[in-house]
């Protein structure tokens, strides 16, 4: 007596295959995936092939554009080759299959019996895992670049944007007196147009004392002037 299996033959399948170096092809990968996909008889709805893209890019032309598919649901299921071809970072993974998921999109890696398919009970245990290890790596990402700043500032030097540095009053002239438009006086000063908005507007609320010439009684007045 055997069992036989039944597959939705409705199920529209996305390949994605991908290679590190330009010297390398994915026919390999894509010739093991339409196999898979030909003895369940599902469909082929697309190829998405990457060439010369480390797997450690979280952003990567034809993944950028499957994930943009997947959510418009033009597709039932990825189905890659092994994991590492879809990415190597766990955080990057992590997000990707749960964007996936999101979307009601099921994903296969082939030859690692991997399947998110909620009728797989390691599915869950999958996304639990990688969920995991995904917080791990943030807060390891986080602590090395507060290491580095820490290190950064304890050498002298400057983190952070660097100040752009322009007469401030220029812009207050620029504007009241000449009517310039914000960008026609971020383009005279080398700056951003709403650099040029922010310091007028902070312009505008600085008053500063000044020395004046005494008056009777021996009073000074307040003078406003632009910072």
């Amino acid at each position: 007596m055997c069992t036989e299996i039944v597959y939705d033959k409705n199920m529209r399948c996305a390949l994605y295959a991908r290679v590190s170096t330009t010297d390398q092809n994915c026919e390999m990968q894509l010739r093991e995936l339409r196999e898979y996909i030909s003895r369940r008889d599902w469909k082929i709805a697309g190829e998405y092939v990457d060439t010369g893209f480390s797997g450690a890019k979280a952003s990567r032309p034809s993944l950028d554009k499957l994930m943009a598919d997947a959510a418009q649901r033009k597709f039932d299921c990825v189905v890659v080759w092994k994991l590492d071809r879809f990415g190597r970072s766990v955080l990057n993974l992590s997000q990707q299959l749960a964007a996936l998921t999101t979307f009601g999109v099921r994903f296969i890696a082939t030859t690692q019996g991997l399947d998110t398919d909620k009728s797989n009970p390691t599915a869950s245990l999958l996304l639990h895992i990688l969920s995991a290890v995904a917080e791990f790596e943030r807060s390891m990402i986080r602590e090395r670049t507060l290491s580095g700043i820490r290190a950064a500032q304890a050498a002298g030097k400057v983190v952070g944007r660097p100040k752009r540095v322009f007469r401030r009053d220029e812009v207050v002239r620029l504007r009241d007196a000449d009517g310039l438009s914000w960008r026609a006086i971020g383009k005279q000063l080398g700056i951003p147009a709403m650099t040029a908005l922010d310091s007028y507007r902070q312009s505008a609320c600085t008053e500063t004392v000044v020395a004046a010439t005494p008056v009777s009684g021996g009073k000074r007045t307040k003078k406003k002037v632009a910072a």
